[in-house]
């Protein structure tokens, strides 16, 4: 039997985490990250902010990586001043999902983006963000939903057919394009809910919603079976 993939995906840096009896710094990520790697038929390994310097060595031994949502990218990646509502920066995490990004896209490595990895796919690519929008959330800590119609004839559009119903919990969005991106889905109201490298000689997708808040492991499914044959 085959080796399953290894899925790299980063996390969050959290400088007050508690647990037990514990209140530490710790790395951290929801369990559902992890969980649809494993359902979708891989291998989970968490990858914590580190030494930008150290990418390329870290995404040689992966066979995929995910770059996981959390807080907003800071402005100043694209160029911009921060709006005031614009959360606060988490430069540890940027630094280091620019260089794990910049590494999988030199060494062709399956690399999936989940809402903030979506945001952050297009800013290394020389994209721009809109730094508030309404509507894709629920209240703190709850997801939403809404529909997301998928482009015939892209990548997403072969791993899902259809418009589908997503966990979505964001409140910024692509605005100029990266160089070679290419918008595979939209909400009803225009957001681009999924970016795409179609000129890559392999994997690279992004969506704006969130996978492992929902049953669906289609698109998890699709990068571990690139992973597979990298």
């Amino acid at each position: 039997m085959s080796a399953q993939p290894l899925i790299g995906i980063t996390t969050y840096l959290a400088d007050d985490a508690r647990w037990g009896v514990w209140a530490l710094p710790a790395a951290l990520l929801p369990a559902g990250y992890h969980r649809l790697v494993q359902r979708s038929g891989g291998l989970a390994a968490l990858l914590p902010p580190g030494d930008p310097g150290t990418a390329a060595e870290v995404v040689a031994r992966l066979d995929g990586l995910v770059i996981a949502g959390g807080p907003d990218v800071e402005p100043v990646r694209y160029g911009a001043d921060p709006d005031p509502r614009t959360g606060p920066p988490a430069r540890d995490r940027d630094i280091w999902e620019l260089a794990l990004i910049d590494a999988a896209l030199q060494a062709r490595v399956p690399l999936l983006g989940i809402c903030r990895g979506m945001q952050l796919l297009n800013v290394a690519l020389g994209g721009t963000l809109v730094q508030h929008i309404d509507g894709h959330a629920g209240p703190a800590g709850l997801f939403a939903r809404h529909e997301v119609k998928p482009e015939p004839g892209t990548l997403l559009g072969g791993i899902l057919p259809e418009a589908v119903s997503v966990p979505t919990y964001h409140h910024q969005s692509v605005d100029r394009l990266g160089n070679g991106l290419l918008p595979s889905a939209h909400a009803t109201d225009g957001t681009v809910e999924a970016l795409e490298l179609p000129d890559a000689d392999h994997f690279v997708l992004s969506v704006q919603w969130h996978p492992e808040a929902g049953d669906d492991t289609r698109v998890m499914e699709a990068l571990v079976s690139a992973a597979g044959r990298n």
